[in-house]
């Protein structure tokens, strides 16, 4: 398909991306699906889910790193977040999306964000 002819995509702007590890292993059967779900009504109740402050959110399949699950990582900050629970979920809400400062004690790993590794 020919560029030319292609209009570019466009996407709404966001602060934050969420991405949740839904692999079959990610966790206890069910509970990165059950993260998941929650969280578009975690988003809008934290009213992060539209706007500049928005969260865009993707479930993924599988980021490799399965006995720690659920996995969340949160971009640009390039903060990975292992064994979420809906407790924690609501802690790196309001403490990282809305506060801006990742809860260490949940963090796996901290990439740099300005090269993404």
């Amino acid at each position: 398909m020919s560029t030319e002819t292609t209009p570019k995509p466009s996407i709404s702007p966001f602060k934050h991306y969420a991405l949740v590890c839904t692999g079959p292993r990610c966790g206890e059967e069910g509970a990165a699906q059950a993260l998941y779900d929650s969280l578009w009504g975690k988003l809008k109740a934290a009213g992060i889910h539209q706007g500049s402050e928005r969260t865009k959110f993707n479930a993924v399949g599988c980021f490799g790193a399965c006995k720690g699950g659920p996995i969340l990582c949160v971009q640009p900050a390039n903060t990975w977040y292992y064994n979420v629970t809906p407790d924690h979920l609501d802690r790196i809400i309001e403490e990282h999306l809305v506060g801006g400062q990742p809860v260490q004690e949940l963090v796996f790993y901290q990439g740099d964000p300005a090269c993404g590794a």
